[in-house]
C-alpha cells in the first residue's frame, strides 16, 4: 500500500514502504470516474523495468473537493490578529466542517510576536478546541504545535497572509513565502499544488502535513453544512446542553427554555461562537432556498 503525496497532471507521486514512485493510474479509472486525491491510500503494481501503475484506491475516511485531499486526521486553522486579521466566523466555519468530516480541528494563532491575540485565544480556549499561539518568526509555540501533529495527516489552511507557508518552513519544509499586500492585507498565493510533506520525529512517530493553495481555495461552499444537527455538532461546547431544551425542535436562537441560550447567558458558551452558529444557520437557509428555486 502506498500514499499519494503529490499530483502533477497525470503523474502521481506515491510513497510505498519508504520508496518513491512516479506513476500513472490505470485506464480503468477513466471509465469508473474515480479521481485519485492527495492522501489516498492506493495499491500499485510494477513491471520488470520498475515502472509502477496505480491499480486501486482504498476506501477513504473522508475527502474534500477543493483542495482535493483525502484521509485527513487534523485540520490546522491558521489565524492571525495582526495584518491580516482573521474573522472568527472563518475559523468557526472551517472547524464545524472539519468536525462533521471526522477531522480534528486545531486553531493556530500565528504572529504572536506582533499581536498576542488575547481575544482569539480566549474564544477558542473556552470553545473546547485545541488552540496554540505561535510565531513563525521567533519560533514561539512551534514545539507544542509539532507535538499535536504527530501520528496523523494534517492539512494547514487559513486566509492568505496569516503565515501558513512560514509555519511550514519552521516545521522544516521548504515552501515559497509571499509578501502580504499592504493595501488588501492579504498574502500572495505561493503554493500552486497540493502536496504531502513528511515531518519526522527522531523519537519515532511520523506526521504527514498537506500544504494547500490558500484559504480562498478551500471551497467551503461545496462543503457547506445544510442541516441544523450538523451545524450544532460543529460546536463542541454546545454538546452538554443539546437535548435539554424545552422544545425538541429548538433551534437555539430565541426559543424559551433553550438550554443552549441559558448556557450563553451564563457565559458557558461564548457570544462570538453563538453568533457564528446563528450565521451558519442563515447560510444553510439561503442554500436550501436556492436549491428549492
Amino acid at each position: 500500500m502506498g500514499i499519494i503525496t503529490k499530483i502533477l497532471g497525470s503523474i502521481y507521486t506515491v510513497y510505498e514502504d519508504g520508496k518513491r514512485f512516479e506513476c500513472r493510474a490505470r485506464g480503468l479509472f477513466r471509465h469508473t470516474g474515480e479521481i485519485p486525491l492527495v492522501g489516498d491510500v492506493v495499491e500499485l503494481s510494477s513491471d520488470d523495468a520498475g515502472t509502477a501503475t496505480m491499480q486501486k484506491i482504498l476506501p477513504r475516511r473522508n475527502e474534500f473537493i477543493r483542495p482535493p485531499v483525502a484521509n485527513v486526521d487534523i485540520m490546522v486553522i491558521v489565524a492571525s490578529a495582526a495584518i491580516p486579521v482573521t474573522e472568527p466566523f472563518l475559523i468557526d466555519r472551517m472547524a464545524a466542517v472539519a468536525l462533521n468530516a471526522g477531522v480534528r480541528p486545531i486553531v493556530c494563532i500565528n504572529k504572536a510576536d506582533i499581536n498576542y491575540a488575547d481575544e482569539l485565544f480566549r474564544i477558542y480556549s473556552h470553545a473546547a478546541l485545541p488552540v496554540f499561539r505561535v510565531s513563525a518568526s521567533t519560533g514561539e509555540g512551534i514545539d507544542e504545535l509539532i507535538n499535536a501533529l504527530y501520528g496523523g495527516t494534517s492539512v494547514l489552511t487559513g486566509n492568505s497572509g496569516v503565515g501558513k507557508s512560514s509555519i511550514l518552513n519552521v516545521l522544516g519544509l521548504e515552501i515559497a513565502v509571499g509578501e502580504v499586500s499592504d493595501k488588501l492585507g492579504r498574502g500572495r498565493h505561493t503554493t500552486r499544488h497540493v502536496e504531502i510533506h513528511t515531518l519526522r520525529n527522531t523519537k519515532g512517530p511520523v506526521a504527514y502535513v498537506i500544504d494547500t493553495p490558500g484559504f480562498s481555495s478551500f471551497d467551503t461552499g461545496k462543503m457547506s453544512l445544510t442541516e441544523q444537527a450538523d451545524i450544532e455538532h460543529g460546536f463542541p461546547e454546545f454538546e452538554p446542553f443539546l437535548g435539554s431544551c424545552r422544545f425538541r425542535d429548538c433551534v437555539h436562537v430565541k426559543e424559551p427554555g433553550c438550554a443552549v441560550l441559558d448556557a450563553l447567558a451564563s457565559s458557558a458558551i461564548d457570544a462570538s461562537r453563538h453568533r457564528s452558529y446563528v450565521r451558519l444557520l442563515e447560510v444553510a437557509k439561503e442554500l436550501k432556498a436556492r436549491e428549492y428555486k
